[in-house]
Formats: structure tokens, C-alpha cells, sequence
């Protein structure tokens, strides 16, 4: 007897750079050398710091089970972070540590909306956040943004999109590291709670920013919830440690889910992450290397032809509209990968619609690793 797949697990849409990321590693093995810009992962490790408290942690502690909104030292300095760097005194209360911030999307979309529910969010736009919200029975609502939004969202968009219960915004952005000016953070959170509105913002590449200000919706509106990581600016990708701002009264909504769902974020990561804000000097070279990347890249990729590129704010991608070379990004990476020897992530990812004509590059790794990519694609015969 065949037992069935549920038509909810069925029906969710493949994380494609999981893909792209699997065919490399597959090239490699096989012996070709490969230059990684397809996975947004930092390829440093953690800071010193916070590989010292781990082993620190693994001799004094017996790592257990622990409260499943956060040990308290972390959600203390997670507050005394947001007053250092916004100037904004937030009750440790209001934090809550979870797996990634992939354990906040599920935590903050199940404690916000209804079955049936619609969510409005960018396009282009991190594909998680579409397929999550499918499979837990929500309608996710691309709004199509362009070069004149910074492909961010905006109050008419939203307006246009109809009745929503959600908006998620994230700044910066994946893919194309575009922030939203103070200005238009505030006008969307303003709407959002006249309207009723649930915003939550996507701040995990704060930290990596290359000039220009920066917002948190925490600043903005106490009905906003905030989801950060550290896996980005604090180089933990493995570490799956994120947390949430949320408003008081959804507090103990959000910790019996947590209780249900997770029991509790890793406790040896918690234990180390404290660690991770006072590693500022470490990280903050990560974040000058990826600037050398970035402008590196806006200089040598035009010389390969992928010269309509988004400037990037902040985070360590690149947008690249390659549809005067290629009508289909799929095939444009495969053929990118398997010819060139360089790994790319196609637009398909992040925009169903027109990312046929679009692609990401990630650089996050060493500086030498985008010369050498640059150099390969410039020799690219197409």
C-alpha cells in the first residue's frame, strides 16, 4: 500500500540554491574546482570569542535543556545591543532566542495569522519566507517591486496589494542588499498598525552595511516583531541561533509554540553567543572584506557582460538582470557552473515571475575567490 504526501508538503516549492549548492559539491567531488557565489554564508568561522566560550561552556556546563524563551544572559545583552546600536531601550522581556531565523519565521507567522490568511512581501524577495508561509496554509502576496523602489516595498504597493493580514520587509535585503530609508520604514509601520496590519521586519544582514542608515521596525512600532540572526554580521551560520523582538501581549503566545515546537535554541549556541558582542573588532573586518568584494566585483563582473548590476547597501549579494543573455536563469547558472566552474543562484529563486531573466551572486567568501570568479567569467565564451 502506498501511503500518500501530504498535499501541504507537495505542493511547497524547492529552496533552489539548496539545489545549486548540491550540483557544485557534486562537480567538486569530480574533481573540478569550483568558486562558490551561490550560498549567503559567510566563509569565515565564528569569532574567537565565541569559540572560546563554547569550549569554556562544554567543560563547566552540562548543556541541558533551558527556558524556551532564551537563557537570560543572552536575551540581556540582545537588548543592551539594541541600546547600543539604535539607542533603544528594550526591555530583555521583549526578546526571545530561537533556532535561526528560520525558528522565528515559523514562530512569528503561526503567532500572527489565520489559516487562509494573506501575507504581502517583496518580489524579489528571500523564497523562504514564500514557501513557509505556503505550507503552514497562508497566502503569500508578491508585490512586484523595481529599480524605482530599490525593490523594497512601499505604502502604495501595499495599498494596491488589497486586504493582507502580514507584511514582512527585510533590510537589508536578499537578493539585492537594498535597505528602506528611515523614512519609509516609519510610513510603513504607520500603516500597518492603522490597518491592522502585522509587519515583520527581516533584520539579519544588519551589521553589514556599507554607508547610509539603517533602521530596525523595533524603533518604529511596539506592534512590529523584528527577526534577526547570527548567522550573518556574527558569522554562526552552523551555530542555528536567531532571535525575535515581539510585542509584550504576543510573549506568551509565542513561548507555548516555542515550548511545542522547539523545546529550546541549542543551548551550547546560547551560551556562546554572549560572547559574539564584544567580537565587534573581528567582525567588523569581515564586514570591510565584503565591501573589497562588492567593489571588486562592481568593477570586473561589467567586463564579463553581467553589467546591469543593483549597488548593494548592504548584506553580500549582488542582483545581476542578465535577460539580455539569457531568457532562462536556470540554464544560464547550470551552464555558468559547468563551463565555467562558477556557481551562481538563479532570480527563479527569489521571483517567480521575472526571475527568469535575473540572477544572485554572493560575495561573502574571500577576496581572492571573486578575482579568480571575475577572471573565469571574463573568459566565459557563451
Amino acid at each position: 500500500m502506498t501511503l500518500r504526501v501530504s498535499q501541504r508538503a507537495a505542493s511547497v516549492s524547492p529552496f533552489i540554491v539548496m539545489d545549486v549548492m548540491r550540483a557544485a559539491y557534486e562537480r567538486e567531488i569530480q574533481g573540478q574546482h569550483i568558486v562558490h557565489l551561490e550560498v549567503g554564508q559567510p566563509s569565515t568561522s565564528a569569532p574567537k570569542g565565541v569559540i572560546e566560550a563554547a569550549k569554556a561552556a562544554l567543560d563547566r556546563d552540562r548543556i541541558g535543556y533551558v527556558d524556551a524563551l532564551g537563557i537570560p544572559a543572552l536575551r540581556e545583552r540582545i537588548a543592551g545591543h539594541y541600546r547600543d546600536t539604535y539607542g533603544l531601550a528594550l526591555p530583555p522581556e521583549r526578546v526571545v532566542v530561537t533556532q535561526g531565523s528560520s525558528g522565528a519565521f515559523l514562530l512569528s507567522f503561526l503567532s500572527s495569522f489565520e489559516h487562509g490568511d494573506r501575507v504581502a512581501l517583496a518580489a524579489p524577495g528571500y523564497p523562504a519566507y514564500r514557501n513557509i508561509l505556503s505550507a503552514l496554509g497562508f497566502e503569500p502576496v508578491d508585490l512586484l517591486t523595481d529599480t524605482d523602489h530599490k525593490y523594497q516595498p512601499t505604502v502604495d504597493l501595499l495599498r494596491r496589494a488589497g486586504k493582507v493580514a502580514g507584511l514582512i520587509v527585510a533590510s537589508p535585503s536578499n537578493p539585492t542588499g537594498t535597505t528602506v530609508s528611515e523614512a519609509e520604514m516609519q510610513a510603513l509601520a504607520h500603516y500597518c498598525h492603522v490597518h491592522g496590519i502585522r509587519l515583520i521586519s527581516d533584520e539579519i544582514y544588519h551589521g553589514i552595511v556599507f554607508g547610509g542608515e539603517i533602521v530596525t521596525a523595533a524603533a518604529c512600532s511596539d506592534s512590529a516583531i523584528v527577526i534577526n540572526s547570527f548567522s550573518k554580521y556574527f558569522s554562526m551560520t552552523g551555530w542555528r541561533l536567531g532571535w525575535m523582538v515581539v510585542p509584550p501581549d504576543m510573549l506568551r503566545a509565542i513561548e507555548c509554540l516555542a515550548q511545542n515546537l522547539f523545546i529550546s535554541a541549542p543551548a551550547l549556541s546560547q551560551l556562546a553567543a554572549v560572547a559574539a558582542f564584544d567580537c565587534k573588532e573581528e567582525l567588523d573586518g569581515h564586514v570591510r572584506r565584503y565591501r573589497e568584494n562588492r567593489d571588486l566585483l562592481l568593477a570586473e563582473l561589467p567586463k564579463a557582460g553581467l553589467d546591469r548590476l543593483t549597488i548593494p547597501d548592504g548584506a553580500f549579494y549582488l542582483y545581476a538582470d542578465v535577460s539580455h543573455l539569457s531568457n532562462d536563469s536556470r540554464d544560464f547558472c547550470r551552464r555558468m557552473l559547468v563551463e565555467a566552474g562558477v556557481a551562481a543562484t538563479p532570480g527563479l529563486d527569489f521571483d517567480r515571475q521575472r526571475g527568469h531573466g535575473t540572477l544572485r551572486i554572493s560575495f561573502a567568501g574571500a577576496t581572492a575567490e571573486m578575482a579568480e570568479a571575475a577572471r573565469r567569467l571574463q573568459g566565459w565564451k557563451r
